[in-house]
């Protein structure tokens, strides 16, 4: 790995994290909006990551081709996707998106979106961008360390 590879590999996990931070502020945001441009409920959306690897200099004899996936160059946001899972259905029959006839009248069809769950997975970003600000940092000072021992 290059001199600036650790950096560099820890700067994709900030922009990743970051994008998933905004998603998440985002499903946050809606978390209560019925009526889309689209039509119905807002649908909750997640990022999806991939690794970024490359073709290493030298493969270990000893690990199966297979099980060899390179060296890791960091990760990149695959795409952001939609959750399909059911809307909740609210009963309030004064709600101006309220069913009206049918079996589920009065009840409202509300975003996929659990805000508990998505305050748990903003935390995890949160701290996985936390934790390459602190790479960034130790490979920093590990950098300048090295530059005065050359003094």
């Amino acid at each position: 790995m290059s001199l600036f590879g650790s950096i560099a590999t820890s700067s994709s996990g900030l922009s990743a994290q970051r994008l998933r931070l905004d998603v998440i502020s985002d499903n946050l945001a809606n978390a209560s909006t019925t009526r889309t441009a689209e039509g119905g409920p807002f649908q909750r959306s997640r990022v999806v990551f991939r690794p970024i690897v490359s073709q290493p200099y030298w493969r270990t004899p000893f690990l199966p081709e297979g099980l060899d996936n390179g060296i890791g160059k960091g990760v990149r946001v695959s795409k952001t996707e939609k959750d399909n899972s059911p809307a909740r259905m609210v009963y309030d029959p004064t709600h101006p998106d309220a069913i009206k006839t049918g079996p589920k009248t009065g009840y409202v069809e509300m975003p996929n979106v659990n805000v508990v769950n998505e305050m748990v997975d903003m935390i995890d970003a949160s701290r996985a961008y936390e934790a390459n600000v602190t790479l960034i940092n130790g490979a920093k000072a590990m950098f300048s360390k090295a530059l005065e021992i050359g003094r």
